[in-house]
């Protein structure tokens, strides 16, 4: 099935919200991911008469993506590394912070999205296909072109490193639930 550029318009409609989900989960930043959907879907729009069926559009734009939020960051050169000192601040902050456990709840997921932004290119890319995605490590190495064998070793490694980061910046959030 070849799709016609009168499907177009659908296609975005239909992958607008995974594809900038990918992207913000990886560039960490609004702005750098809706450049890098609007990357994707002038993309697509070229390749258009490539597509097969609606599963080659999705691994397509899954693929192209996380290739272009890797692009760029590798542009403006920003890997934010968190030091534990700096959490601890962030941490004692939102513990005088009095507001009720919605707001709290919402502190920790932009916590969380912090720590994944957080995570290097290679691991972050793994962890937001398999966990946000909810891809197979055989389906992720596809869209990264990578062995499975360091698909699940980046995944490996990503997790360690997430869980080591929430165990220093999120364990106030811990103590207030106890």
């Amino acid at each position: 099935m070849i799709f016609a550029e009168s499907h177009f318009r659908e296609l975005i409609e239909q992958h607008q919200s995974m594809v900038f989900s990918i992207a913000l989960r990886i560039t960490g930043e609004r702005g750098a991911a809706e450049e890098v959907a609007q990357d994707a879907f002038l993309e697509l729009h070229k390749s258009l008469a490539k597509m097969e069926s609606d599963d080659h559009v999705r691994f397509w734009l899954r693929r192209v993506t996380v290739n272009r939020a890797t692009d760029c960051l590798r542009r403006r050169s920003i890997r934010p590394e968190w030091k534990a000192d700096e959490w601890q601040e962030e941490s004692d902050a939102l513990v005088q912070d009095s507001v009720g456990a919605h707001a709290r709840g919402r502190r920790v997921e932009m916590r969380l999205e912090e720590m994944v932004s957080s995570l290097p290119e290679v691991m972050r890319g793994a962890v937001v296909l398999r966990y946000q995605e909810d891809l197979e490590p055989e389906q992720i190495a596809r869209i990264l072109g990578q062995p499975v064998a360091t698909v699940k070793s980046n995944l490996q490694r990503g997790l360690g490193l997430l869980r080591r980061k929430a165990d220093v910046m999120l364990k106030e959030f811990r103590r207030e639930r106890a």
